[in-house]
């Protein structure tokens, strides 16, 4: 992907982020019951950085099962971060909208990183994501992650065989195994367009090798009531 297209991707998704941030931030007023175990693999005083935090509900989590962390969220949208500091008005929620971490290397125990990864465009963007983590992640420390399974969606490979043949005839700016996936207002009209990738788990288990970690664990966690999953992983510097 070039590099400018991949700028314009992130800006525009922070922006639709920013138009939706109320109503998202409404329907993920709990952590979901299938993310729970991750939640185990911190303890209390560890220092937790949540990239990507949203509206803040993984703190919230952390709080349900009495997980007492030196908490930073930090998320390069404006309206979920207005939106988590109004959930949890005394935790540090910080605005960032640079690809560079604003923390020193060695610093945080845990990094979550829950559903973000699929938002960064680009395998370039994406990688340095993640070194961006390993170097602000102390000795041993561990990163958790997840990005959606949209491959059990029909839309998904609606969207995934349009862009394939448009990506070969040179007709879209994506890359294989991007989409958009729509978000509509309460009353079903699409407000916005969000950009995705379509990750499957040996691709995202050999990008965080690249990155330098040691997968400790990776797989499915599913949601049967909502017939959702989530690829997760859990790596260690």
């Amino acid at each position: 992907m070039e590099k400018e297209y991949a700028e314009y991707l992130i800006n525009k998704t922070r922006d639709d982020y920013n138009l939706i941030a109320k109503r998202f931030s409404s329907t993920r007023r709990f952590f979901w019951k299938d993310l729970e175990p991750l939640i185990d693999y911190t303890r209390s005083g560890d220092k937790v950085l949540d990239f990507g935090c949203g509206n803040g509900r993984l703190l919230g989590a952390f709080g349900q099962k009495n997980i007492k962390t030196e908490y930073i969220g930090l998320d390069n949208s404006e309206g979920l971060i207005e939106e988590a500091k109004k959930k949890f008005p005394q935790a540090d929620f910080q605005v960032s909208k640079s690809p560079k971490i604003p923390f020193p290397e060695n610093n945080f125990d845990r990094v979550y990183s829950i559903a973000v990864l699929h938002h960064i465009p680009s395998n370039d963007l994406r990688a340095d994501a993640l070194r961006e983590i390993k170097r602000v992640l102390k000795p041993n420390g561990l990163l958790i992650l997840t990005v959606w399974n949209l491959w059990q969606r029909k839309t998904a490979w609606e969207h995934f065989f349009k862009n394939s043949l448009l990506k070969i005839i040179g007709k879209t700016k994506l890359d294989f195994k991007d989409i958009f996936v729509p978000w509509k207002d309460e009353n079903g009209q699409v407000i916005a367009q969000r950009y995705y990738h379509l990750f499957t788990k040996k691709e995202l288990k050999k990008m965080a090798e690249r990155a330098g970690f040691k997968i400790k664990k990776i797989g499915i966690l599913k949601r049967p009531e909502k017939k959702d999953s989530n690829i997760y992983l859990v790596a260690e510097k």
